[in-house]
């Protein structure tokens, strides 16, 4: 029998031993994407906040005083892939008035790139349909899934 077509299992389970052991090392040293986040900071409760002035009127008997109130409503925290979101939206007379995003990823290069166009157009699209029912940015689908869900929390705390 000619030495090539030896069966050699020694050397088989050496390299297969081998293959395994660099394997496991280059799991190993991967890094995660972002520092670990304690569980609870998504069940942290929406922060609101509001505030009421007079507007228009007369001191007629006949005529009273409109107020116009003005909430201001965080939401939850909402852990995604890439990092916690966070958005706070203003109402005012029922409207919604604003909303921003208090918190998003934004660790690396990447996650700037994403939200800076990602962010607005979200923003956009949540005073346009004046709800959490908008639509996912095309490339920054984890961001706009934890946007949709902190606005729709800081929403529900407003009573909207």
């Amino acid at each position: 029998m000619h030495a090539l077509k030896k069966n050699r299992p020694l050397r088989r389970i050496v390299l297969a031993s081998a293959a395994t052991v660099s394997g496991m090392v280059m799991l190993l040293t991967l890094k995660p994407h972002t520092s670990p986040v304690l569980a609870t900071t998504g069940t942290k409760s929406p922060t609101v906040s509001s505030s009421s002035a007079a507007s228009g009127g007369s001191g007629t008997a006949g005529g009273g005083s409109k107020k116009s109130v003005t909430k201001t409503v965080t939401g939850d925290t909402v852990q995604t892939r890439w990092g916690p979101v966070q958005v706070r939206v203003t109402i005012k007379s029922g409207k919604l008035t604003e909303v921003a995003a208090v918190s998003y990823p934004q660790d690396n290069p990447r996650d700037q790139e994403i939200n800076s166009y990602a962010l607005p157009q979200l923003r956009r699209e949540a005073l346009a349909a004046q709800s959490a029912q908008i639509d996912t940015v095309s490339g920054a689908t984890y961001t706009s899934d934890g946007y949709r869900q902190s606005l729709q929390s800081a929403l529900d705390s407003a009573g909207l």
